[in-house]
């Protein structure tokens, strides 16, 4: 019987720490999806829709004809074009502790940044990799285009 609870008690305790790690991953969602799109993430890729969870480290798609537009926590804004690749390196955002930070890289095609309150507080935190250039982020809007 101790036994039995223990093992359950153990498994509690490690689905929830599992749970909450996965949580602690999402740093925003998508909002809007206009053709096919995926998001890969550890791994796994699934379809994109709205009401996706982003989670840190993920790989955003859209396809040929396509465009997805997806908000982090702080309310940073996104949207990708046709034919695009981003990915979400680096997400903190503990504005209480001044620990802020995002870095994204466009691997391909083209998207609209929109600042959030990380880019608003701590520009100088915000960066945007591309294949041939690194952009730190100073104002509020821009569009970049990555050509293969």
């Amino acid at each position: 019987m101790k036994k039995a609870l223990w093992v359950s008690l153990l498994f509690f305790f490690c689905f929830n720490a599992v749970a909450l790690a996965a949580q602690d991953d999402i740093i925003g969602e998508v909002k809007k999806v206009k053709g096919t799109a995926t998001i890969t993430y550890d791994g796994a890729t699934a379809t994109a829709s709205t009401g996706a969870k982003v989670y840190k480290k993920a790989v955003l798609k859209t396809s040929k004809d396509s465009s997805l537009s997806f908000t982090l926590k702080d309310n940073t804004v996104l949207s990708m074009g046709p034919d695009s690749v981003l990915s979400v390196e680096t997400f903190v955002f503990v504005p209480q502790d001044k620990n802020l930070s995002l870095l994204t890289k466009m691997n391909k095609g083209s998207a609209t940044y929109s600042s959030g309150t990380i880019g608003k507080l701590a520009p100088e935190m915000v960066k945007i990799e591309t294949p041939d250039v690194s952009i730190g982020i100073r104002g509020t809007y821009f569009l970049v285009t990555v050509n293969e």
